[in-house]
């Protein structure tokens, strides 16, 4: 699969190796099952690096020796800036409105356990197991830096589990973006080896037997202020969005391929993809966008005047309707979103998000700094920006399958793309219907939650950015947008089968012949109506699982001229 980013194509093939990072990512596994191996210094984890740790089958990821070193020393000295009597959130004052509440040295042990049981308050569906690796990851990376004060072996136990394939459930509903704490404390529940279940070999356990099984020690102890930064930041939420960009960088090629099809299928007008109306424009998202919609119907002799002639149109198109002409604006507002918010998971993923943070003092020894560095509202506005542009994408496609079943606006195709004698068969009107009831759905949870603001514990935390609310309407939302994405690409592989016979002699794209192959290989043309469903949900899974990416990628490759 090939990301796009601000006109810069990014190679995320597994073997793919990131030169000149010092995440030192080594070649995928190969014939002999090898994982993935990764090694985090706080600093360098890159975008091909998480997306191999939220696809590869295993991954081995390993803490520097710098950072290791580096956490050494800033561990000591949190423990000396304690022992000096400084009153530090977390180690030894209590949390929340609590937080005046002072521990002893005895109690400072005990309380990060409890810390964990009370956090683990989380409801709801759990995060993908995949979701859940890459947040652990994540967040052993924020501490890989050395700011939050907690022991290197307190990472090496997170990474174990990582290594070994055991990953802790946990559950969606909670946090408010103030720090994943519910999902959070869950997960350290099971890395310290208590009840809270895990995901090991494809099923869900308890985690003092998954921990046996995989050969780790059952048990963990954290020590005096470990808890928190365990369970403050939004690794959770970040692991999270970076798996709804990877998503929505597949619809887009979805979107792409299918849109090509209905330009073969309605012999549209060139002319709104010139290169030099988009060059004007001054958006190189734009230009590449409409210079890859090209490259899908490079060499169409449908989309000529001889193609629309011999399809019986008689007399010049002019131009299509706005929804065609304004595609590559459209999706070059969504790529350039999907760009910001991939740099800000990056950024979020090299970066010290919790509190209190420990830095070292120019005059020697260290001091503890409280803040609120963990607060997520730059991530829930990218969420909010993203699930509007989406939801404006549904809205597009929604209405080009509608253009389709209309003889007048698909400009002659048989009415509800029916495959047989029409009136006797309906056709695809409901295939449509189906999309058209999923866009009010995906429209209402584009809503930003990031306006609804909620105070909590107290007054203690009175603002909140609500991402993680913003992150389960994106989530839904890509689930439905499969569907209205693999209804559109169904309908136009339809109207593409039934204009061929009009046709004769002419050729459609290189392109567009390759994605048409695709959606054959997994659905059969429509001739008498038959039961649709299963149909819809090949479509959705044909979106879903990235099929026609190589297609969009290849068309990359081969650029058309104007």
């Amino acid at each position: 699969m090939v990301l796009r980013a601000n006109g810069i194509r990014v190679l995320t093939a597994a073997l793919l190796i990131a030169i000149g990072s010092q995440t030192m990512v080594a070649a995928a596994g190969g014939p002999t099952g090898s994982a993935t191996a990764i090694t985090l210094d706080g600093a360098h984890l890159d975008w091909p690096t998480m997306l191999r740790v939220l696809h590869e089958n295993s991954v081995d990821v390993r803490l520097s020796e710098s950072a290791r070193r580096q956490m050494a020393t800033a561990r000591q000295g949190a423990l000396d800036t304690v022992a000096g009597g400084q009153r530090v959130y977390g180690w030894n004052q209590a949390l929340g409105p609590l937080k005046d509440r002072p521990l002893n040295s005895e109690e400072q042990q005990e309380f990060q356990r409890r810390v964990l049981r009370s956090h683990a308050a989380g409801t709801g569906p759990a995060l993908p197991p995949r979701v859940a690796r890459l947040t652990l990851v994540l967040r052993a990376n924020t501490m890989a830096r050395g700011t939050m004060g907690v022991r290197p072996e307190l990472v090496d136990r997170m990474l174990s589990l990582v290594n070994a394939g055991v990953l802790p459930t946990m559950p969606e509903i909670g946090s408010l973006g103030t720090g994943d704490l519910q999902p959070m404390a869950a997960a350290g529940l099971s890395m310290i080896g208590e009840a809270n279940p895990v995901f090991f070999e494809g099923r869900q356990t308890g985690a003092p037997m998954a921990l046996r099984a995989a050969g780790l020690p059952e048990r963990f102890t954290l020590e005096a202020g470990e808890a928190l930064p365990l369970i403050s930041g939004g690794s959770a939420l970040t692991a999270r969005l970076a798996e709804a960009i990877d998503r929505a960088d597949r619809d887009i090629d979805a979107f792409i391929a299918g849109f090509a099809l209905f330009l073969e299928a309605t012999r549209a007008e060139q002319g709104a993809f010139d290169e030099r109306t988009h060059a004007e424009r001054g958006i190189p998202e734009q230009v590449d966008a409409a210079a890859q919609i090209r490259s899908l119907y490079c060499g169409t002799q449908w989309m000529t005047e001889a193609g629309r002639e011999l399809f019986g149109q008689h007399g010049p198109r002019v131009q299509d309707a706005t929804s065609v002409r304004s595609t590559p604006h459209v999706l070059s507002t969504l790529r350039r979103t999907l760009a910001a918010a991939r740099d800000a998971v990056v950024g979020e993923a090299n970066a010290s998000t919790s509190n209190p943070l420990i830095f070292p003092r120019d005059s020697g020894g260290h001091e503890f700094v409280m803040g609120g560095n963990w607060a997520a509202t730059h991530l829930g506005e990218h969420i909010d920006r993203l699930n509007a542009q989406l939801a404006n994408l549904a809205v597009l496609s929604e209405g080009l399958s509608g253009r389709l079943l209309d003889p007048d606006w698909s400009y002659g195709l048989p009415a509800n793309l029916a495959g047989g004698p029409v009136g006797l068969n309906s056709g695809m009107v409901q295939a449509e219907t189906v999309a058209a009831a999923l866009v009010p759905e995906i429209q209402i949870r584009a809503n930003p939650a990031s306006t609804l603001s909620r105070p909590v514990k107290g007054g203690q935390e009175d603002l909140n950015p609500m991402a993680m609310a913003s992150l389960r309407n994106l989530a839904d939302n890509l689930d439905r947008l499969d569907t209205v994405l693999g209804v559109q690409i169904m309908m136009a592989a339809q109207a593409v089968d039934l204009a061929r016979p009009r046709m004769p002699g002419l050729a459609m794209g290189s392109g567009t012949e390759a994605v048409q192959a695709i959606v054959r290989q997994r659905i059969e043309p429509l001739t008498d109506d038959r039961y649709l469903s299963p149909d819809v949900e090949a479509a959705t899974a044909l979106v879903r699982d990235g099929a026609l990416s190589r297609i969009a990628d290849e068309a990359d490759e081969k650029p058309c001229a104007a």
